[in-house]
């Protein structure tokens, strides 16, 4: 009997040790939580003087942007170059697309008044004969529950013109002709985003954060690739004509070595 006393005194201590632990945990975490929700409101702050700078920078950057248009378009096909130079955004015309971006004048970027809810991406074209619209713009609002809300301005295609190429479309029965990738076809696709992974349209985003702030970069590219063309050639041209030397030297050495014979 003293045994069973002892063991279930052994048992009580360890129960209350048990509590003591949980307790002492339960009230670490709830620390825990009290410093992760004072975080959480520095980085709420944070988050809100980040979007009042870029929304000051943005006023500031405005009239800049519309200088550089000005001067842009004094450049013969200056977008259409650049985005042919890109590397995502060049897969996206085809050749039909490249003959009427030769109509497009300057391109704008613009956030919405707060930032966080959207931008707008405008085309501006000089009058051409595919369309009448003077600017095409496409817009991406963002809403609190997650989706993505897209409008574009209807194109009005002159007759015979349209989608996917620009061009009429010649049938052969009932069968249209195969659809061609289009940069058109992008700008015209207005499906609303509701998957957090498609919440960004990703043909946007490289035009919103990497052509537009910087297109000189891949205007330039463009001439840069052409320079290390025209180089190669010329290093190759180099090479030819320096066998053509050695090959003569070889046959100028034969030459000789059988006048040399003939002599003795």
């Amino acid at each position: 009997m003293v045994a069973d006393k002892s063991k279930k005194m052994k048992v009580s201590e360890k129960g209350e040790e048990m509590e003591d632990i949980d307790g002492e945990l339960v009230h670490s975490i709830e620390k825990l939580q009290e410093i992760q929700d004072e975080l959480e409101k520095i980085n709420e702050e944070a988050s809100d003087k980040v979007l009042e700078i870029e929304q000051k920078y943005n006023v500031l950057r405005k009239p800049v942007y519309d200088k550089r248009n000005e001067i842009i378009k004094s450049i013969p096909d200056f977008w259409m170059t650049a985005f042919m130079s890109h590397p995502a955004l060049g897969e996206l015309l085809n050749e039909e697309d490249h003959k009427v971006f030769k109509y497009l004048s300057s391109l704008e970027v613009e956030d919405s008044k707060d930032v966080k809810s959207g931008y707008s991406i405008t085309f501006n074209f000089n009058s051409n004969p595919y369309f009448e619209n003077e600017k095409l713009v496409k817009t991406f609002t963002f809403h609190e529950e997650g989706s993505t809300k897209i409008t574009s301005t209807p194109i009005k295609w002159k007759e015979g013109k349209g989608i996917p190429n620009g061009v009429s479309h010649e049938k052969k029965g009932n069968k249209r002709a195969p659809t061609d990738v289009s940069f058109f076809s992008w700008f015209s696709d207005t499906e609303q985003k509701d998957d957090m992974d498609d919440i960004h349209d990703e043909v946007a985003e490289i035009i919103k954060d990497d052509l537009w702030p910087n297109p000189l970069n891949y205007f330039n590219n463009d001439a840069d690739e052409e320079d290390v063309d025209e180089e190669g050639d010329d290093e190759e041209k180099d090479e030819d004509d320096s066998e053509d030397d050695d090959d003569q030297d070889e046959d100028d050495d034969d030459e000789g070595e059988g006048e040399e014979e003939d002599g003795k």
